[in-house]
């Protein structure tokens, strides 16, 4: 069974508000860090529960850090689980706070879900990510509805921000040259998309500013 989601349904502990389905997809992307010295944060920390879930979940070496706009939300710290305060929103609170923050090998964006939330939180946080980490942003749903400014197709949601993500991924083949290699090229290695969450992935291969394709008919390796 799921680790995670046998944690969610025999906790008696503090609530964790979760969609069934993210278990799953939690349990693809974070199973390779369980056991290991890995630095976790998410945004959004309501009860506290889902901070204690992801502490029992990645075992002894796990550093936890919680973020959310609610200042009672620091009472739930405890050994390993650090409970920062502050608007998720506001690109100031960021930069202020960001040199006093380890690097992070998973971010977990369940905070205010508004696309100015989801999008400066993605831009200031990406960067701190690991080499090998993991961002995931989940209730993408969101940016189907009009309370969170949200609307199909409407610009400057979070699922038509990260539309543009995909063609920069995939910059290295342009021949166009509105599509140029950035940043964003060279650190992610993958987008996986699921019913309201986004994964994002980086891999220390992806690093490199130049890109290995073989030939497999005359085993030549092009590097560009």
């Amino acid at each position: 069974m799921n680790k995670l989601r046998e944690y969610f349904e025999n906790n008696n502990d503090r609530l964790i508000h979760k969609w069934d389905h993210y278990f799953d997809i939690y349990e693809r992307h974070f199973e390779r860090f369980v056991d290991t010295d890995v630095n976790v944060m998410e945004i959004g920390v309501f009860h506290g529960g889902s901070l204690q879930m992801w502490k029992d979940y990645f075992g002894k070496g796990a550093n936890i850090y919680g973020l959310d706009i609610n200042p009672t939300c620091k009472s739930f710290e405890e050994d390993r689980v650090q409970v920062l305060i502050g608007d998720q929103g506001d690109r100031e609170f960021w930069k202020s706070i960001k040199p006093t923050l380890p690097t992070f090998d998973i971010i977990i964006d369940d905070g205010g879900h508004s696309m100015d939330q989801q999008i400066i939180t993605f831009e200031e946080m990406f960067p701190l990510l690991s080499e090998n980490g993991v961002f995931l942003i989940e209730d993408l749903h969101t940016s189907y509805m009009s309370y969170y400014a949200g609307g199909y197709e409407k610009a400057n949601t979070f699922i038509e921000y990260s539309k543009k993500r995909i063609d920069e991924l995939n910059a290295w083949h342009s021949e166009d040259e509105r599509l140029q290699v950035n940043d964003f090229t060279k650190s992610a290695y993958s987008m996986s998309y699921y019913d309201s969450v986004l994964v994002i992935e980086k891999d220390r291969c992806s690093l490199h500013s130049t890109k290995r394709q073989v030939n497999l008919r005359t085993n030549t390796v092009f590097i560009h």
